[in-house]
């Protein structure tokens, strides 16, 4: 006969409470948090035909991983929505899990998708990042502060480049300031030195995904923004549309509507913040773009304000990285050099294989031979994906008229055209800084 057990968790203990099928509570357990006393639980009172209801809470993949096998279905339960919880006038342990068990009973319990053991891998390896980037950002602050309450001004407009670190270990300070300083550079350098071990760790597993290496075709997208999206994702399969997936990430625009009056207010935030922060870090850099993206970026940010048209942009990536990775195809509009440069850098910071360099054998010379002007080539988009085993984009021709009819409405027509053949463009020679005063 079924039960329906309701686990309320803590840190240091685990309350259990089982009810039948008819909702009679025929037992209450209450064990230590730690592994060994909910695996003496579980094998003295779980059984397969049993089922368990959890909320999530910061260690709820553990106990997933370790309870799973003992029963025969596992739910997990959104706090935010389990409102029989959230709003209940006496709250104690006891009535919380006897609450989660009666709502799994009668099928009202809000559940949360389970992420599989890769995506749990890759949230913790990119949770972790985020946390090292955090620590980094804090203590250049402190350098900062330390330099400016002393009255000191920095000469180089980045204190971190070489020359600035340079500046930093040669500047005459008193002794405890010295020290102050010292100890914050010392630091620095450790967490900097932990981000590239734990890089070096990440980008096996990101070459190594097909995924990943399609959104690296995402303008502004890199290693870090893929695997957090992906992270945050798990399987894109599992939304029923692009807004859903969106709508994941906390990107979807509030409304409130009430009879004849409809209002659509800021984003609504609710879902993954880590994701959501990596995406409109990666809007920042497509007001340049000379793509649809970049199209829809200027003229947002001409009707409205920048911040609005970041947002609104990052809300677009995710749609577009939602039907490029359920169709499996690259994005269309990508610039072949940056995706390049992009793939290339993962493959040799995965394998350290660098391909050969030059053109084969047999390549005739350029026309620009021996003119003394050096030209630069930019392969078509497919040669580039080619290269690195991933899938051709469709060709113009082959696009729906919807889609043409957007690339000219946005003046992206050319652009387009020119993605699919090489182009030779001329190197321009940096000209050498004069003396102002001397005249031209």
């Amino acid at each position: 006969m079924p039960r329906f057990l309701g686990l309320d968790a803590h840190k240091r203990a685990m309350e259990f409470c089982v009810l039948d099928e008819a909702g009679a509570v025929s037992g209450r357990y209450r064990t230590g948090g730690d592994r060994e006393s909910l695996l003496s639980f579980a094998q003295r009172h779980l059984g397969p035909e049993d089922q368990l209801a959890l909320e999530a809470t910061f260690h709820t993949w553990a106990l997933v991983e370790l309870l799973s096998p003992f029963v025969g279905r596992l739910v997990v339960s959104n706090p935010l929505r389990t409102k029989a919880i959230a709003l209940a006038k006496v709250k104690t342990d006891r009535i919380d899990a006897k609450v989660l068990a009666d709502l799994l009973r009668c099928g009202y319990l809000p559940e949360v998708w389970q992420p599989d053991e890769q995506t749990r891998r890759w949230r913790g390896l990119t949770h972790r990042r985020a946390a090292l980037v955090a620590d980094q950002t804090a203590i250049k602050n402190r350098l900062h502060a330390t330099l400016a309450q002393r009255l000191i001004v920095v000469p180089v407009a980045d204190l971190f480049s070489t020359s600035g670190l340079e500046w930093l270990s040669e500047l005459e300070l008193d002794e405890d300031s010295r020290f102050i300083l010292d100890s914050d550079l010392r630091l620095l350098a450790r967490v900097q030195a932990e981000i590239d071990e734990l890089e070096a760790r990440i980008a096996p597993l990101a070459y190594a995904q097909q995924q990943v290496r399609l959104l690296l075709t995402l303008p502004g997208v890199n290693v870090v923004v893929a695997l957090g999206l992906l992270a945050a994702w798990g399987d894109p399969q599992r939304f029923p549309d692009a807004d859903r997936a969106a709508s994941a990430l906390g990107l979807a625009p509030s409304t409130r509507q009430s009879g004849d009056h409809c209002y659509h207010g800021r984003i609504t935030k609710q879902g993954n913040s880590h994701a959501r922060w990596l995406l409109i870090q990666a809007a920042q850099h497509l007001d340049q773009h000379p793509g649809p993206l970049g199209a829809f970026f200027r003229r947002l940010a001409h009707k409205k304000n920048r911040n609005v048209a970041v947002v609104a942009t990052a809300r677009k990536l995710a749609t577009v990285a939602w039907h490029m990775l359920r169709h499996q195809e690259p994005y269309r509009y990508a610039q072949p050099r940056a995706v390049e440069t992009k793939l290339a850098r993962l493959r040799i910071q995965a394998t350290g294989k660098r391909r050969p360099g030059g053109n084969p054998k047999g390549t005739p010379r350029s026309k620009t031979h021996g003119s003394g002007q050096s030209v630069r080539t930019t392969p078509a988009l497919a040669t580039v994906l080619q290269k690195e085993g991933l899938p051709t984009p469709r060709c113009l021709a082959d696009l729906p008229e919807g889609e043409r009819r957007m690339l000219q409405e946005t003046n992206s027509l050319d652009f387009a055209k020119s993605l699919e053949t090489k182009t030779l463009r001329p190197r321009t020679k940096k000209r050498a800084p004069t003396d102002p005063l001397t005249p031209s």
